[in-house]
């Protein structure tokens, strides 16, 4: 079965070229490299369990906050609501890691 596209552009991307890539073909340099701290604070989006189906609500955002999601496109309201995950998920992980350390620290 053939994909549809559903842009209403047409991709500039030579996709033959990339699907025929290695992976030591790939220019990595504008990618910063990853330390520690981005892992710290990282959380595994795989974690998250579904928890049905999303409820329609009615929400007040400033007006500038809506136009720079609007402008990401397609999906900013999934964005949002990802964005918002984390600012939940992240403090409720931060105890379970001061605890992981403190007991690395009893145990050593």
């Amino acid at each position: 079965m053939k994909k549809r596209n559903i842009s209403k552009t047409r991709s500039l991307t030579d996709w033959d070229r990339v699907r025929n890539m290695k992976d030591e073909d790939i220019d990595f340099s504008d990618i910063p490299k990853l330390g520690p701290d981005f892992f710290k604070n990282a959380v595994l989006a795989s974690t998250v369990q579904w928890l049905g189906p999303k409820r329609l609500i009615t929400l007040r955002l400033d007006p500038d906050v809506l136009e720079f999601y609007k402008k990401t496109g397609r999906g900013y309201q999934t964005k949002m609501n990802s964005v918002l995950r984390a600012g939940m998920v992240k403090p409720m992980a931060a105890p379970v890691a001061k605890r992981k350390a403190s007991n690395r620290k009893k145990a050593g």
